[in-house]
């Protein structure tokens, strides 16, 4: 079989490499040659130009396309540019990048070439990667669905007159049927169909071996550096096959499929990475966004070839790339050490990060370090150098800065209004619960809370439910028949909403579950009132009957209708509620505003004014809040929610100080379970005793139910959310007890600083730095956008 001569010259990239800071490689560090863009959205323009190119250069040639989040931008570029082409806004892109301008791209000639599916799968099924292919990229871009070759995986396998859920019940493969002595006869029937797809996987990369193997391939990069499903410890000649996952990829797809539960044992069929780089002439791209990537881009790009890090096999390919925002390119060693090389002069933030890090690498205290310690150091020497102070002084100015922001985080605050603005119900808790803990016990200080989305995608069917049965059960109670006769659930009864969470409140101090299960009944019959505008209890019965059918039914991961997300988001408002009263906070002070970019779309929509501002405008001009915080994204590529409710507030906060001339209110930026701030961008750092470490995952495991099984978990840890904000807040204790030395806690004057056992970092900001660093990351949108 012979492969396919293509083209890979790119005057695009030579345009973005030319005005960009950094060359394309930095050998022999380097590996693979790496081109950096401002931010996410800008990644996705960049990246479809260049495919756009590409396939001016190589009709009929044969693409590999990836499914997911990564490409939203990448697709939603390359429809405008194809449905745009003799606009003048695409007409002067393409001048800019010297292409091609006469002739719009013939995409029906391209073969397309489906990368990966999950198995068991119904390909109809809007979670499914074919589903995906077909939506985005088969009518999206107007190729030919003749010329695809496309993973069907319905009844893949499947003898004629079976189900698969007969032949795979629960949709459990084993794969050990492969070499293990069957049983029963389901195991031998099982065991043939394995045989049947491993021999489809076999016919599948002959096909695109036939066809000269893949000319353009496009793909992300998971957590544990996988492309494709190639997982960690992939082998660098693996081809198309049926195979298992690891757990940092089961929780990258439980969103897709529904929770982790059913990701855990999902398997999937994937090309291999020798199935990606048969092809010599194949232009190889990866794009990958935000610091969680980092570190696996820079093992890819920088460590030898390994089965650790499956995209280190591209290293032989001359034509691959890294395509990368600033902060999945923060590993990438000589690019650090030439921007730090450039500093003429440091401001002490630079000058922080890099005597900390010093610290932290050398496991010494700041006062510790020596002369040699700089000197050793590459980014030491040069702060030397620039700076011309002496290391003694650097070091006590990035300690007294540390001591500094632990004394702001020791402040007591009084007479403040707070908005807490959150894009999950969860994002605040395990961000600066214990903050609040201590914010709250000065009465003259006002909280606030808005939580700007409705949350339904992380409530699976199973825990509403298991909610249903509570309501169920308690409908036929005297103890309901008691409330409804007494008009606790009458609409106008504003106050029995309180009166739920009291009840709830109650069971978990009392440790009685009935109390808790009755309360949460009581808040979503309610809710169910006002959801279906119906009071008769008869007709509640048979909706809840309809409920039944409908979650016991649905496919996991499947879009729900409005009435469902509805249903799901009151429940993780209740969650909310239950939590903030934990503090004495009412409902009343609780905002869900449920913004209307938030869909349960693949792609998400971009927020408009009217919808997704006026909103939060409309609540800051009531409460007039002195410091309003934030989720803070400032690169646009994690949870889309977190980047899009950022743009949303800095919008609605410079409308409000446009029309009220009020530039007063400090904007406070957290992070939490997806992002961290290091010790030299935080301002403020906030001690955390093991009481309030206690507090953060007992409230959590008592208040949000839909995520105490933890079914859309971080990759960074098998466990619920709370248990991972207390790992984090440990760690960050530790690195500031490594800088400031363990005495300065143990011999402390300051009671909370010796009980200290985890810091919280928050940034600090004036509306204008918060503005400025927003408007770096704005997108520019059709229709009646952000402005």
């Amino acid at each position: 079989m012979k492969t396919k001569i293509y083209d890979p010259s790119s005057k695009v990239e030579e345009c973005e490499i030319n005005r960009g800071k950094h060359k394309a490689l930095y050998s022999p560090t380097e590996k693979i040659k790496v081109i950096e863009i401002d931010n996410y959205p800008l990644l996705g323009k960049f990246t479809a130009f260049r495919f756009i190119e590409w396939v001016q250069k190589n009709q009929g040639g044969v693409i590999a396309l990836p499914t997911g989040k990564t490409p939203e931008y990448f697709i939603k570029w390359v429809q405008r540019i194809l449905s745009q082409w003799d606009t003048n806004e695409i007409q002067s892109i393409l001048e800019t990048y010297d292409m091609n301008r006469s002739a719009r791209p013939e995409m029906k000639d391209l073969t397309f070439i489906q990368i990966d599916e999950f198995y068991p799968m119904n390909s109809n099924q809007n979670n499914s990667f074919y589903y995906y292919i077909n939506e985005f990229y088969i009518v999206g871009f107007g190729l030919s669905k003749e010329n695809a070759l496309l993973i069907d995986s319905t009844s893949l396998g499947i003898p004629h007159g079976k189900t698969m859920g007969e032949i795979f019940p629960n949709n459990i493969v084993d794969l050990t049927l492969r070499v293990r002595k069957t049983t029963t006869e389901l195991e031998r029937i099982q065991r043939d169909v394995i045989n049947r797809i491993d021999e489809y996987c076999m016919e599948y990369e002959t096909k695109i071996r036939e066809l000269g193997g893949i000319g353009f391939f496009l793909g992300g990069i998971g957590p544990d550096g996988h492309i494709a499903f190639n997982v960690r410890g992939s082998s660098i000649h693996s081809v198309t096959r049926l195979t298992a996952t690891n757990y940092e990829t089961q929780a990258a797809t439980a969103t897709d499929l529904g929770g982790i539960e059913i990701s855990r044992n999902r398997l999937v069929i994937t090309i291999g990475l020798a199935t990606i780089t048969y092809n010599p002439t194949v232009t190889a791209i990866i794009m990958a966004a935000g610091e969680a990537k980092a570190e696996v881009v820079a093992h890819a790009i920088q460590e030898k070839r390994n089965p650790q890090y499956p995209a280190s096999v591209l290293q032989d390919i001359p034509n691959s790339r890294f395509y990368l925002t600033r902060g999945a390119s923060a590993c990438l060693i000589e690019r650090q050490y030439e921007d730090i090389s450039k500093i003429k002069r440091f401001s002490e933030e630079e000058s922080d990060r890099i005597v900390i890090s010093l610290a932290l690498s050398k496991n010494k205290s700041l006062q510790e370090l020596n002369i040699k310690d700089f000197t050793d150091d590459r980014f030491g020497s040069v702060l030397l150098k620039s700076s011309r102070v002496d290391h003694v002084l650097l070091t006590d100015v990035a300690r007294q800065n540390i001591i500094q922001k632990l004394d702001r985080g020791l402040m007591h605050v009084s007479g403040t209004t707070f908005l807490h603005t959150e894009p999950h119900h969860d994002d605040i808790m395990l961000s600066y619960l214990a903050h609040i803990y201590h914010l709250v016990r000065d009465a003259s200080n006002l909280h606030y809370f808005a939580n700007l989305t409705s949350g339904f995608t992380s409530v699976t069917n199973a825990y509403v439910l298991s909610v249903l049965m509570k309501l169920e059960k308690f409908l036929n109670s005297e103890s309901f028949t008691l409330l409804f006769n007494e008009g606790y659930f009458e609409s106008e009864n504003h106050s029995n909403r309180q009166a739920d969470v009291y009840m709830f409140l109650d069971g978990v101090a009392a440790n009685n579950p009935e109390k808790r299960d009755n309360a949460e009944a009581c808040r979503l019959l309610r809710n169910m009132f006002d959801i279906y505008l119906v009071h008769d209890l008869e007709k509640i019965k048979q909706r809840i009957k309809e409920l039944h059918d409908y979650f016991n039914t649905q496919y996991p991961g499947a879009k729900d209708p409005i009435d469902i997300q509805t249903l799901k988001g009151t429940l993780r408002e209740w969650e909310v509620e239950s939590l903030w009263a934990y503090f004495g906070i009412e409902t009343s002070s609780i905002f869900p505003l449920r913004l209307g970019f938030y869909t349960g779309d693949i792609f998400a929509r971009e927020p408009e004014i009217n919808r997704d501002v006026i909103p939060i405008y409309n609540l800051i001009k009531k409460i007039k809040p002195d410091i309003v915080s934030v989720a803070f994204d400032p690169e646009g590529s994690g949870p889309d929610t977190h980047y899009k409710a950022l743009q949303a507030v800095a919008s609605a906060l410079n409308m409000y100080e446009k029309e009220t001339g009020d530039s007063h209110i400090k904007v406070w930026g957290y992070r939490n379970v997806w992002y961290r701030f290091d010790q030299a961008e935080a301002d403020l750092i906030i001690p955390v005793s093991l009481n309030s470490l206690s507090l953060l995952h007992t409230a959590f495991m008592n208040c949000f139910g839909s995520q105490r099984a933890a079914s859309f978990p971080s990759y960074d840890h098998d466990g619920p959310f709370s248990e991972l904000a207390q790992k984090i807040q440990v760690k960050q204790y530790s690195d500031v007890k490594t800088c400031l030395g363990k005495d300065y806690f143990l011999k402390n004057s300051h009671p909370r600083l010796r009980a200290a056992r985890g810091m919280i970092f928050l940034k600090e900001m004036k509306l204008s730095d918060f503005y400025k660093i927003v408007r770096e990351l704005k997108i520019k949108t059709e229709g009646e956008t952000i402005e």
